[in-house]
């Protein structure tokens, strides 16, 4: 074992989840109206306690136990049984079995806490708490299993995600879609402005994505070597890109850069990056941010519009797109001189990988919506998903937590 690679795997770890909490929690809290920013920062919370009982429970298990048929993992590793401070040889081989598990649970956390931007401001807290815990078994694990699980039918296949462009970005960005369309549009859209309450907890919780997003990425590497550096260089440059490209073309379509396009720029670069970042060199990386930022800002501002869904706080917009367009990317400007571990892509002589890299994504957008579809159904016949109409009107602190974020005392 490595002392280096246990401590840097432990450090990413909890830079993993930083990016939830508080990270995300601000960002999307920020975005929403001051009458719903306590509902999204207890989603957020929440989802930490409920997905770690769940992961050490069974959720890892199926995402990474022995394999079944390439579909999921046995539940030979429930309650961690198994999984203690030794390596394993298929996926820890310097670092202990429990630092691994723990790494993985950040991102089983992190993903179904991404689709609360599609549903906020909204939903019921006891159908989200259902939810959440159906999804992240049912769609979450599996596809974790068979991206990343020896075995794993798309890892047999082929398939590169370095960090979680298909399995947490693309599963939760089109899970996001379909919750939007089903929940249907928050009463006032489209009739009067809904504007974010706080830009600077959104600017806040951006900057913390960032910091944290670099132990999502380099610490996918599990070790503190090149292959890390690589990750971690590429992860800042692709941001950078994407942030002031988005901010440009802000300002060439609308007139005025604005903090909220930067920021939301910068996110769309992190997680286009995702799966590209430890197979792509930083020129490459940097290409990858200007892309995205084109094609989601395409997305987000114009798409959206001429559509009319409701994605609360466009987390189909930047993940579901970002991660797609993060996926495709790698299959073009992957390389083994980067990686000797992946593949070349495209642009490096072989067009197979970019096939490989679409199939992926296709499969992962079909099985995703049709579960969300799935689960959807099956909570909202049980409890309901959406809120009243009044309990909407006066704001989920009141009605989902009973609190409320400001206080004026008089």
């Amino acid at each position: 074992m490595s002392s280096g690679d246990t401590a840097w795997v432990l450090m990413a770890s909890a830079l993993v989840l930083l990016m939830t909490i508080p990270g995300l929690a601000f960002f999307y809290g920020g975005l929403v109206r001051r009458k719903n920013v306590l509902s999204i920062l207890m989603q957020c919370f929440i989802i930490v306690c409920v997905v770690s009982l769940q992961w050490m429970l069974f959720g890892y298990s199926l995402a990474f136990g022995p394999d079944f048929h390439g579909i999921i993992g046995k539940l030979d590793w429930m309650g961690l049984a198994g999984v203690g401070g030794a390596p394993n040889p298929d996926y820890s081989k310097t670092i202990p079995h429990l630092v691994f598990m723990i790494f993985q649970a950040m991102f089983a956390i992190i993903t179904p806490a991404l689709i609360i931007g599609a549903y906020a401001e909204r939903v019921k807290f006891s159908a989200f708490l259902v939810f959440t815990l159906l999804w992240t078994t049912f769609v979450y694990d599996p596809l974790a299993h068979w991206v990343w699980g020896m075995g794993g039918w798309m890892r047999s296949l082929g398939a590169l995600d370095f960090a979680g462009g298909i399995v947490v970005h693309v599963s939760s960005g089109i899970s996001a879609l379909v919750l939007a369309l089903m929940l249907g549009k928050r009463i006032g859209y489209n009739h009067k402005p809904i504007r974010p309450h706080n830009l600077p907890f959104t600017v806040l919780g951006a900057a913390l994505l960032w910091f944290g997003w670099f132990g999502f990425n380099a610490g996918s590497a599990l070790a503190a070597d090149g292959l890390a550096a690589n990750a971690f260089v590429t992860t800042h440059i692709a941001t950078a890109a994407a942030g002031i490209t988005w901010a440009l073309v802000e300002w060439w379509h609308n007139g005025t850069p604005t903090i909220l396009g930067a920021a939301t720029g910068a996110v769309a670069g992190l997680v286009a990056v995702t799966p590209a970042c430890g197979f792509v060199n930083p020129m490459n990386a940097m290409f990858i941010g200007i892309i995205v930022a084109v094609i989601c800002y395409v997305a987000v501002s114009i798409i959206k519009g001429k559509l009319g869904y409701d994605d609360s706080l466009d987390a189909f917009g930047v993940h579901g797109v970002g991660g797609a367009v993060g996926t495709v990317a790698t299959g073009l400007f992957a390389e083994k001189a980067v990686n000797a571990a992946g593949a070349d892509g495209l642009l490096f002589g072989n067009a197979h990988q970019l096939g490989v890299q679409l199939l992926s994504m296709i499969v992962t957008v079909a099985f995703a919506a049709i579960m969300t579809f799935i689960l959807y159904k099956i909570v909202d016949a049980a409890i309901g998903m959406r809120v009243e109409e009044k309990n909407e009107i006066v704001g989920l602190d009141l009605t989902q937590q009973s609190e409320a974020a400001y206080t004026v005392i008089e």
